[in-house]
């Protein structure tokens, strides 16, 4: 047999994906280059790695093992690479962090240097719900969380990242009354919430319920990209991250509408289980931020933490 890594490779996505098209997006690869890699590979087995079934693709119990022993050969390939990297007097791992959906605005940057500095760190970054972040830490599937409220029931450590800062935001296209208080947009004007559990949404509840708001026009997205699309168009006001409105603000197709008790602040905090045993590459990042982070924020972030 003279199959490659490349070949096990695509083969484990495949498998992974159950989707020739979706291992080929994960892998940055046209669709009919994995489907060739994938017959040249089948070619050096006599027995059925996949078969198709109503025009979906399965992985056969064959193709399983093979999958299976394949992700072992890949670890294996990346272990050699890490130790590689260690024996050159770099740090090298994997760093993996779950980070909600706004919180994609914020983590890169406090990522960036530590990659460019560490090239033998592979990152995996997963943008998801808050649900799905918690659930992460939980089972111990990634090194860190990024979080705007912290789980209660979890025993973490944690370092604060910068300011969290929530306003009420609605698009310059919408027409209305002229003057109107933000109490009475609160009130007559639809609202749109972020889904069920998440921060945001939890915290524009919260705000309405301590000013006895009560509106039956409500709105329901699952993200932030949408809700501001949607504010854009012209669907209603939302209570908001700031730091994600940044190019909206400026180009004068969201504003902000001034409210007493706003903008709400909480903080974005990078979090870990305390029983986590920290990889040499998760402290490393640790020791990036604490020596990094301040300069991070007034570089980065010097709009934001001076906007009221």
């Amino acid at each position: 047999m003279n199959y490659t890594l490349n070949q096990l490779n695509i083969f484990y996505k495949i498998a992974q994906n159950q989707s020739i098209t979706k291992a080929a997006e994960e892998l940055h690869l046209t669709q009919p280059a994995v489907s060739i890699q994938l017959k040249n590979f089948q070619d050096q087995f006599s027995i059925p790695l996949t078969e198709v079934v109503g025009r979906k693709l399965y992985v056969t119990d064959f193709g399983k093992e093979i999958a299976a022993a394949a992700e072992q050969i890949l670890h294996q390939v990346q272990a050699i690479d890490y130790k590689t990297h260690a024996f050159e007097g770099h740090i090298a791992g994997r760093l993996t962090i779950s980070t909600v959906s706004t919180a994609k605005y914020v983590m890169p940057y406090f990522l960036t240097g530590f990659m460019d500095a560490n090239p033998g760190v592979d990152l995996v970054m997963d943008v998801t719900n808050k649900a799905k972040v918690i659930r992460s830490l939980e089972e111990n599937a990634v090194d860190f969380a990024m979080v705007s409220v912290l789980p209660d029931h979890l025993k973490i450590n944690r370092v604060e990242l910068m300011q969290n800062k929530l306003f009420l935001v609605g698009g310059t296209s919408r027409v209305g009354p002229k003057n109107r208080s933000a109490t009475r947009i609160l009130k007559e004007d639809p609202l749109i919430f972020r889904e069920s559990g998440s921060a945001t949404r939890n915290a524009m509840e919260s705000f309405l319920a301590s000013k006895s708001i009560q509106n039956s026009k409500k709105l329901k997205l699952t993200s932030n990209e949408a809700l501001k699309q949607a504010l854009i168009a012209g669907l209603g006001y939302s209570i908001m991250p700031l730091i994600g409105l940044k190019n909206e603000l400026k180009n004068k197709d969201l504003e902000i509408i001034p409210m007493r008790g706003l903008p709400l602040i909480t903080h974005w905090n990078l979090i870990w289980q305390k029983s986590k045993k920290l990889s040499p590459t998760a402290l490393a990042f640790l020791e990036y931020l604490a020596d990094h982070k301040n300069e991070i924020i007034k570089q980065r972030f010097d709009w934001f933490e001076n906007y009221n």
